[in-house]
């Protein structure tokens, strides 16, 4: 299962320090090499600025929205700057209730079977194990085991396209690339190799799954 069944590949591009003046060319470079799917984390300069100026120039079917969303306040912000994805490091149920009103798609940060199960039951479209490098394939496959089968999983923290078969083996098809994909002061250019690498490697572990 997918939270995202409209989006051609489950890659979501967090672009963690992004400034508002390269948001554009940023953004244009990850969606035109096949990542449809960008988070500005809040701790970025200015993100609500970038997060608007993305959802008003980056086709329709992108979906944009925020990372490291933590208070009610946010929610607000983040959806009245256009966005649509919320994605936090934590579960927080006045959070993950004002997204539900605020009808955007949630990816709440989970770590063990009692974080997911509580934001199983707020409504989460996804859940975000974090930092997945941590608990490994192996981990993540131990408390998959015992959530609902139907629950999208994705994984976040320390992942690079290099880690897409082994999670593929345990089920997850929903990766998070940060600093494997963007970091301040980096050119497009070089943004935009790292997102095409990244699809390529997706599509050789999922196109024909």
């Amino acid at each position: 299962m997918t939270p995202f069944p409209y989006l051609q590949r489950n890659l979501v591009a967090i672009l963690r320090g992004l400034e508002p003046a390269e948001a554009v060319a940023v953004g244009n470079a990850i969606y035109e090499a096949g990542i449809h799917a960008l988070e500005v984390p809040l701790n970025s300069p200015d993100p609500y600025r970038s997060i608007e100026m993305l959802a008003r120039t980056l086709p329709g079917s992108a979906l944009v929205g925020a990372g490291t969303v933590l208070a009610e306040a946010e929610v607000d912000r983040l959806a009245d700057s256009g966005g649509r994805l919320l994605v936090s490091p934590n579960i927080d149920a006045s959070v993950m209730e004002r997204a539900a009103a605020r009808a955007l798609v949630t990816m709440p940060g989970v770590f063990t079977p009692t974080e997911a199960f509580l934001a199983i039951r707020l409504g989460a479209s996804a859940l975000k194990f974090f930092p997945a490098s941590v608990l490994g394939p192996g981990g993540i496959a131990a408390v998959r085991a015992v959530l609902p089968s139907d629950m999208p999983v994705g994984v976040v923290g320390g992942i690079s396209e290099t880690d897409f078969a082994a999670y593929a083996k345990v089920g997850v098809r929903l990766f998070g690339l940060g600093s494997s994909l963007f970091k301040p002061g980096m050119s497009v250019a070089d943004v935009a190799s790292r997102a095409r690498a990244a699809v390529k490697a997706w599509d050789d572990v999922f196109a024909t799954g």
